[in-house]
């Protein structure tokens, strides 16, 4: 059963209930307090007759009983007087209307209820103590119309009833669908999602629990969403991953497949021969270097990493005192230009991202030229610059630097040794310290890079 037609019935079973209970209880109310004042009045018109009759016994009522006679016909016009009959031990003296209704009782006073004729009759019997014997008095009232208006009474209600079971449950149904139109919805959203609809959302606007499930139902889809296109992102790259490592592989393994076969076939003079194991051996150190950069990224994602603090100013400076020699040999002047700072850094990795900068800054110049490393604070954190005035790279290029194995210049890389896996690696770690780096370059004039890490201290 759906639970829109269960608040129907939910509400329909109430308002039955709630009105028929109180129908009920008002109609017997006002049937009670109307019998009881027509009961009351009866009373009072029996005791008026008692009183006449005891005006008139002065007089012997064996001499002269037409004087009550005449005094009860007067008496007899009372709308709801039905019956009267006077009687003197057992002999009926007076009579008008319906006779008695004999009770087995001997009470002064008495009052009975009965049926007769379809018609309900109220008895009042009492006793006239005279100066001779006592009169037994007995007046009968018609009930009758009390209870014609109690069945009018529930006629009627019978009728409002049905009329409002019908009205009130159109509305019931009006407002459980209103209630549960939002769910729907919700429903509908999810097996839209289900279906594999990312973008289906509930969009609920009432302010109510309803409301706050379809929030919290658009926030789920939304995470839901963001992890879905995020794993799909991760299984593309592993896929260009996958594609790039195989093709790298593919090049040097084909070389030297065939210059280690031309050595097999004897078939190369001397020089040929040096030649080819000269190729076979800068193939395999790429290779090398290639195994050895793809097992750093593994490492570092597996690995516990412990921070130290490090003043990145002796730390930058005393890597690059180590590398100044090689770079000089190639016509390339190393600056630094640093302000002393301290941050919550691995110093072997940190060593390895400037270090891996510094060398992709020499592979951009053809001819000697500087390279200048500035670090300053920015903020709550530490900005390190490596500016080179190398060859730069186009716009299209600062998209795709840090995917790994991209190249801007394919064959430049491999002859200079490079695997496309560096700066890839930087950003690895980088990001490992909650860091930031970015890229700026124009072609012709050179690049910087920029590396943004939280400081400690001032």
């Amino acid at each position: 059963m759906r639970f829109r037609l269960k608040m129907l019935l939910v509400m329909v079973w109430l308002l039955t209930l709630s009105y028929g209970v109180g129908g009920v209880f008002l109609i017997d109310r006002n049937f009670k307090s109307s019998l009881e004042q027509y009961q009351n009045s009866a009373v009072e018109s029996y005791e008026t007759i008692l009183q006449s009759i005891e005006l008139v016994n002065f007089v012997d009522i064996q001499h002269d009983f037409s004087n009550i006679s005449n005094s009860l016909d007067k008496m007899t016009s009372i709308k709801s007087m039905d019956g009267i009959s006077l009687y003197r031990s057992g002999k009926l003296l007076y009579l008008k209307g319906e006779t008695k209704e004999d009770f087995d009782t001997e009470a002064e006073f008495e009052s009975f209820m009965f049926t007769r004729d379809s018609r309900r009759l109220y008895q009042i019997n009492g006793i006239i103590k005279t100066d001779s014997q006592a009169l037994e008095l007995y007046v009968l009232y018609d009930m009758t119309p009390v209870y014609e208006a109690r069945d009018e009474q529930v006629s009627v209600y019978h009728q409002i009833f049905i009329v409002l079971i019908l009205v009130g449950g159109f509305a019931a149904w009006i407002t459980s669908y209103i209630m549960t139109k939002p769910l729907y919805k919700v429903s509908k959203s999810a097996r839209a999602l289900a279906s594999g609809d990312l973008e289906s959302r509930v969009r609920l606007k009432t302010q109510d629990e309803i409301g706050q499930l379809g929030s919290d139902f658009d926030e789920m889809a939304d995470r839901l969403s963001d992890n879905i296109n995020e794993l799909k992102a991760s299984m593309e790259q592993q896929e260009m991953f996958m594609g790039s490592f195989a093709h790298e592989l593919k090049t040097p393994m084909t070389s030297i497949i065939g210059y280690a076969d031309l050595l097999r076939s004897d078939a190369l003079d001397g020089e040929e021969t040096r030649e080819a194991a000269n190729y076979i051996f800068s193939e395999g150190k790429r290779l090398e270097s290639l195994s050895f950069k793809l097992l750093d990224l593994l490492m570092m994602k597996k690995q516990d990493v412990k921070f130290v603090l490090t003043d990145m100013k002796k730390l930058i400076e005393r890597l690059v005192t180590h590398l100044q020699p090689v770079y000089r040999e190639k016509g390339i002047e190393l600056q630094c230009r640093l302000e002393p700072d301290a941050c919550m850094v691995e110093p072997d990795l940190f060593s390895s991202v400037i270090t891996n900068l510094l060398d992709n800054a020499r592979k951009a110049m053809d001819k000697g030229g500087k390279i200048i490393i500035l670090g300053d604070r920015v903020g709550q954190a530490y900005r390190i610059r490596v500016v080179d005035n190398g060859r730069g790279m186009p716009a299209e290029a600062l998209k795709h630097i840090t995917e790994a194995f991209y190249r801007v210049d394919k064959s430049r890389s491999r002859a200079q040794g490079g695997v496309g896996l560096g700066l890839n690696l930087c950003k690895e770690i980088i990001e490992l310290h909650d860091g930031e780096i970015s890229f700026a370059s124009k072609e012709g004039q050179g690049t910087c890079v920029t590396v943004l890490i939280k400081e400690v201290s001032a």
